[in-house]
Order: structure tokens, then C-alpha cells, then sequence
């Protein structure tokens, strides 16, 4: 396995966008065709993409569902999907359509023992997306900060064999500002799994900095605005810092 960068596609009322920081009165539009965007990805070398449905994370079912399942059926790139997944239905609807793995959110915090089951029955098709808010879990979009630490939910998840953590500190997402290096490496290092970082990457340099924690468990990194505001290219990502896209 190599350190992975994973391109990101949000999406909202069927549109590609990126919002500040979570929230959804901060938006900016990048494209009108979330396929089409996965498609460009996938024709500059990305392996995987990452893809989150922003209005189903706020109304807690899947909305934009039909674009994630036409660029795992369409596309060579592999599909993680995140946003919206509340029930074994859920999952089931994207891996039987194709999609390679599956994130669970805020119903990780808000049913754990759901999500464990989920895990140990689906293996490394799940990951448990851990948002974080000043070390806090945030859920419902990131609407709501609960009360419990992603250390401690990390660890509870590790030991119900949980293989990947996909980490976001929400300080950093959409500001272009620079991961949390320190916050990804310490839940990688306290749970003995991999993470992926989200949120921060500004530049080629934010990425081998992450890399050079790979032999902690820090497997790849999650870019959208970076990318979309021109930052770098995925191809650049691929040739600039020597990781697998």
C-alpha cells in the first residue's frame, strides 16, 4: 500500500461544492456534474475518489446517491462514499452497486453499537469517519458537536476492528490553511490504524509532510479545494510528491 491521495467531490443539490468550515451558508459552487468531475479525476490517474453527499449528511438519508453509483459503475477509480448513511440499507445500496467502501459518521457517535456490528460484518468496507471539533466529535453535517472525544471514540472503534479512520479537523476544512498534522498522526499512533487526513491541504508540501507518517499508519489524504482553486493538479499530486493517487 502506498500513501494515497483521494480527490474529493461534496455534493449538494446535485452540484459539486465545497463548503467553509461545514457550513452550508458558506458555499461555493465548482461544478454542475458530480460525474463528470469524478470522471476528469479518475482520467488524471486518481485510483480513488473520495465522494460525500452534503445534503445527506444534513437530512440524515441518502439524496445524492445516483452520481456515486454511476462513477462506481463507470469510472476504473474506486469509490468511498460518506454522508447520509444511517441504516444497513444504506450500506448495502453502495456495495452492491459498486462502491468499494463505506463511511460512517455521525451514526458511528449517535449508535455505536450499530456501527460496530456494521463493521465486524462488512470488514474494510467500512470506515468510521471521525469530524472533529476542537478534539470533539461533530455530527449531522457538523452541525452538532458532541460530547465525546475522537481519540476515545477512535480507540473504541479500533478495538471493534475498525481497519481505516478517515479524520477531519473542521478548524482546517476548506480553509487552505494546512492539515492538522500533529491531531491525524496522534489518532493513527493511539489506534494502531489507518487514518486519512481531510481537511487543510494547501499545497504539494502539506502532502509530504503527512507522508512522512505513513509508517504510523497515516495512509493518504483527502484534497478538494486545493485542487479545484488550482493549488495543484491530481496529476501534480502524483509526480510532485511520489504518492499513489
Amino acid at each position: 500500500m502506498n500513501f494515497t491521495i483521494f480527490p474529493a467531490i461534496d455534493m449538494r443539490g446535485g452540484k459539486c461544492v465545497r463548503l467553509l468550515q461545514g457550513d452550508y451558508n458558506q458555499e461555493t459552487v465548482y461544478g454542475d456534474s458530480p460525474f463528470a468531475m469524478a470522471r476528469g479525476f479518475a482520467n488524471a490517474g486518481a485510483s480513488w475518489i473520495h465522494m460525500v453527499d452534503l445534503d445527506g449528511a444534513k437530512d440524515g438519508k441518502r439524496v445524492n446517491d445516483s452520481f456515486v453509483v454511476k462513477a462506481a459503475n463507470e469510472l476504473t477509480a474506486k469509490i468511498q462514499i460518506g454522508g447520509g448513511i444511517r441504516t444497513e440499507a444504506d450500506i448495502a445500496h453502495y456495495l452492491e452497486n459498486g462502491i468499494t467502501r463505506v463511511i460512517l459518521g455521525s451514526v458511528a457517535v449517535s449508535e455505536p453499537a450499530f456501527a460496530i456490528e456494521m463493521i465486524r460484518k462488512y470488514g474494510s468496507q467500512i470506515a468510521i469517519g471521525l469530524d472533529a471539533k476542537n478534539g470533539y466529535v461533530a455530527t449531522e453535517g457538523w452541525l452538532h458537536t458532541s460530547q465525546v472525544k475522537a481519540i476515545e471514540l477512535g480507540k473504541r472503534f479500533a478495538d471493534a476492528g475498525t481497519e481505516t479512520f478517515i479524520f477531519t479537523d473542521i478548524a482546517t476544512d476548506g480553509m487552505l490553511s494546512g492539515p492538522n498534522v500533529e491531531a491525524v498522526r496522534q489518532l493513527a499512533q493511539e489506534t494502531g490504524k489507518h487514518v486519512i487526513a481531510s481537511g487543510g491541504v494547501s499545497s504539494l508540501a502539506d502532502l509530504s509532510k503527512l507522508k512522512e507518517f505513513y509508517h504510523d499508519g497515516v495512509i493518504g489524504a483527502i484534497v478538494g479545494k486545493a485542487i479545484y482553486e488550482g493549488r495543484f493538479s491530481v496529476s501534480e499530486a502524483l509526480s510532485g510528491v511520489n504518492v499513489s493517487c
